[in-house]
């Protein structure tokens, strides 16, 4: 019966790899008390910022300055940002939640490229576990 399995599942049984509301950093005030606690990592295209705490749960915020570009490009490094994010969910492990924020070297890149330096500044943090 259609809609009553767990949003963990899909109809393949495999693992749902979406991005809810409930993963995603949304309050700024959450936003402000990770800058704040200066943890980040810092790559070409991006740079990586951690906010540990109790509610703390790999969820996901993502930032980008006019620096990055105007609004299409701000938009495109987003969206590269979080699917980036949303396909390696599952590698990562820790009580922290990550703010990615673009930077203009990302304008020009494609996914695999992104996907790899998010990988490398994981494994810097240590959030990068055993693939899911």
């Amino acid at each position: 019966m259609p809609g009553s399995q767990e949003n963990t599942t899909t109809e393949n049984n495999t693992l749902d790899r979406g991005l809810s509301r409930n993963q995603r950093l949304i309050r700024s005030a959450l936003f402000t008390e990770t800058f704040e606690q200066k943890i980040c990592y810092r790559g070409r295209m991006m740079t990586m910022w951690l906010r540990k705490g109790p509610d703390a749960s790999l969820r996901l915020g993502v930032v980008t300055s006019r620096k990055v570009g105007k609004a299409v490009v701000r938009t495109r490094a987003r969206r590269l940002l979080r699917e980036a994010f949303r396909l390696n969910r599952s590698r990562f492990t820790g009580d922290c939640d990550v703010i990615l924020s673009a930077r203009d070297k990302i304008a020009g890149a494609v996914l695999k490229q992104v996907e790899t330096e998010l990988l490398t500044l994981a494994r810097r943090a240590g959030i990068y576990g055993k693939p899911g």
